[in-house]
């Protein structure tokens, strides 16, 4: 077979497959619509709304959490979801999720001492992927025994 046939035939079954590595590939793509989604909002909301960054922070995850559970339900969890919304779903993942806001929105103001605003909140969102990716690989969209 030639090389770049195995390449291609190794990458479908990787895509089928789906393992925790693809998956957290995908959950990273979907979280970078996310990242653009919260930070909009968390900015807008501290410039129009509130000066608290908790309050501003919250309302920016409550808003990505909505938009994260549909995309991972359909893409990166899709096997495991059997591609539909549910309600104990979403309420699990956005169970999980406070976990992560939790960690987000800690990392975020322990940062704001020593950083720019800007700063913190990237290194909040990176902090909130690694519980998020986790929490929802292993206790959301496990796979369930038939």
């Amino acid at each position: 077979m030639p090389p770049l046939r195995r390449l291609i035939d190794q990458s479908l079954s990787a895509w089928h497959d789906r393992g925790p590595a693809l998956k957290a590939l995908s959950f990273g793509i979907i979280g970078v619509v996310n990242v653009a989604i919260d930070a909009c909002v968390f900015f807008l909301a501290l410039h129009f709304l509130t000066t608290s960054l908790i309050a501003a922070n919250v309302l920016a995850w409550l808003v990505a959490v909505s938009g994260s559970y549909v995309m991972n339900s359909f893409i990166t969890f899709a096997r495991e979801s059997g591609r539909k919304l549910r309600w104990r779903d979403y309420g699990t993942f956005a169970a999980s999720g406070i976990v992560g806001v939790i960690a987000n929105t800690t990392t975020l103001v322990v940062a704001a001492m020593f950083m720019p605003v800007w700063a913190a909140k990237g290194c909040a969102i990176l902090v909130s992927f690694l519980v998020n990716f986790s929490l929802t690989h292993l206790v959301v969209f496990r796979t369930r025994p038939r």
